[in-house]
C-alpha cells in the first residue's frame, strides 16, 4: 500500500494511491498517517480504495508521515561513501538527530540557509516505525517497521563538520528533510537490503547505488537504536547514503539557487526539488 499526505503545508490530509495511480482521500477514515494509524495498518489495508473519493488535480504532497517524534539519521553507513568523505567505516552505527522541523514534502524547495557555502545532497532509504521497539532482537526488528520511503538528507557540510559541536547543526535546517512521496508499507518491500537508489543534479547522475551495500542493515539499525531509547510509531530512521555526494566530487560541488535535484528508490517513488536561497 502507498500512503501519502496531501495539501497545504501544515494542513495535509491522509491519502492512498490506488492500483490505477489515483489519489484517494482517506480523511473520512483516519485523521492522519501517524501514530496509532501506523501501529495498526491492517485497518487501511482492508479498505476497498475504489469506494473512497478521488482527489482531482495534482495537489502538493507533504511528508508521507505526520506527527514524527524522532527523525534519526545514520552517518557513514556505506563504506564507499565513508571513503569519499575521508572517514573510517565506523565500528558501530553513527547516530545523529535531524530536527523534525527540517521535514518537507518530496517536491518542496530546498532552502539554502543564510551563510551556507556547502549545502549538499544525500539520497537515503527512510524506515518508518510502526510498532514500539525497545531492546528488540535483530531477528524481530523488521516486525516493528511500518514501511519505507525516500529521504533526501540535505546537509550543510561547513555547519556539520567545520563548526564546533554536533552534526545536527548541519542536518536540521529548514527544508533539509524532504520525505516521501509515499510511505510504502513493509509488506510491499520484501527485502529492504536490495533496493536501487539514485540522485541526479540538473539531469546528471551523481549517486547510483543500492541498499545492498549498507554497512549496517535496517534490522540491525532498528535493534541497535532500540537499545538507547524506545522507537515509537512514526519515528523515522534515515539510513545513510551511497557515494556521489557533493563533498566527494573533485573538486567539491555544492548546491546553489536554481539547481534541480531529482532522486528516487525503486518501488518507493521519486522526489524533485528546486534549490532556492533563504530570503
Amino acid at each position: 500500500m502507498k500512503l501519502v499526505r496531501f495539501g497545504a503545508a501544515g494542513a495535509e490530509k491522509p491519502g492512498a494511491i490506488d492500483e490505477n495511480g489515483n489519489l484517494r482521500d482517506l480523511s473520512g477514515v483516519v485523521e492522519d498517517i501517524a501514530g496509532d494509524v501506523l501501529a495498526d495498518l491492517g485497518r487501511l489495508k482492508a479498505l476497498d480504495l475504489s469506494t473512497l473519493p478521488v482527489v482531482e488535480g495534482k495537489p502538493r504532497l507533504g511528508p508521507c508521515v505526520g506527527g514524527v517524534g524522532k527523525f534519526i539519521g545514520i552517518g557513514l553507513n556505506y563504506s564507499d561513501h565513508a571513503a569519499e568523505a575521508g572517514m573510517q567505516v565506523p565500528s558501530e552505527p553513527v547516530m545523529f538527530m535531524k530536527a523534525t522541523s527540517a521535514m518537507s514534502g518530496p517536491n518542496d524547495p530546498i532552502i539554502i540557509p543564510r551563510g551556507s557555502q556547502k549545502t549538499d545532497w544525500e539520497a537515503e532509504l527512510g524506515v518508518v516505525i510502526g510498532k514500539p521497539a525497545k531492546y528488540v532482537n535483530e531477528a524481530d526488528a523488521l516486525d516493528h517497521v511500518a514501511g519505507y520511503c525516500v529521504i533526501n538528507d540535505v546537509s550543510e557540510r561547513a555547519f556539520q563538520i567545520e563548526m564546533e559541536g554536533q552534526w545536527c547543526k548541519g542536518k536540521g535546517c529548514d527544508s533539509f528533510g524532504p520525505t516521501g512521496p509515499y510511505l510504502v508499507t513493509a509488506d510491499q518491500v520484501p527485502d529492504p537490503q536490495n533496493l536501487h537508489m539514485w540522485l541526479d543534479l540538473n539531469g546528471v547522475r551523481m549517486q547510483d547505488g543500492s541498499t545492498a551495500t549498507m554497512v549496517y542493515g535496517v534490522a540491525h539499525l532498528v535493534s541497535y537504536l532500540s537499545r538507547f531509547f524506545t522507537l515509537h510509531p512514526g519515528d523515522i530512521i534515515s539510513t545513510g547514503t551511497p557515494p556521489g555526494v557533493g563533498m566527494g566530487q573533485k573538486p567539491p560541488r555544492f548546491l546553489k539557487a536554481g539547481d534541480v535535484v531529482s532522486l528516487g528508490i525503486d518501488g518507493l517513488g521519486e522526489q524533485r526539488q528546486v534549490v532556492v536561497d533563504d530570503d
